[in-house]
């Protein structure tokens, strides 16, 4: 399984999903790319899985149509203290994530 870290997020989460082939934006050199382009390079490259804290998202993509998974993190602030309490749950949810889907983390 192929997961894509949005470039929002820090890359300290790529190391806690053992396990998985974790990527960043930038380790892809996807950095400068909006998210239509992105969405498009991350299918092109087999991506299954694309973990945003952007909760637009699904309504400036047409989601169902589009072949990868969504996880989208609703946190307070973008610090690594308020994702890490969600490492279970993201850890939990990632082997059953369907492509075309959008599954939201609080």
């Amino acid at each position: 399984m192929k997961i894509l870290l949005d470039e929002n997020l820090p890359v300290k989460l790529k190391y806690r999903l053992e396990g998985f082939n974790a990527y960043t934006v930038y380790d892809m050199g996807w950095d400068s790319f909006k998210n239509g382009k992105l969405l498009q390079h991350a299918i092109e490259n087999g991506f299954d899985i694309f973990i945003t804290t952007d909760k637009n998202l699904q309504y400036q993509q047409n989601i169902s149509s589009i072949a990868i998974g969504f996880i989208v993190l609703d946190i307070l602030l973008l610090k690594w203290s308020y994702i890490e309490p969600l490492l279970p749950s993201i850890l939990q949810l990632l082997p059953d994530v369907e492509k075309g889907k959008v599954y939201i983390l609080r």
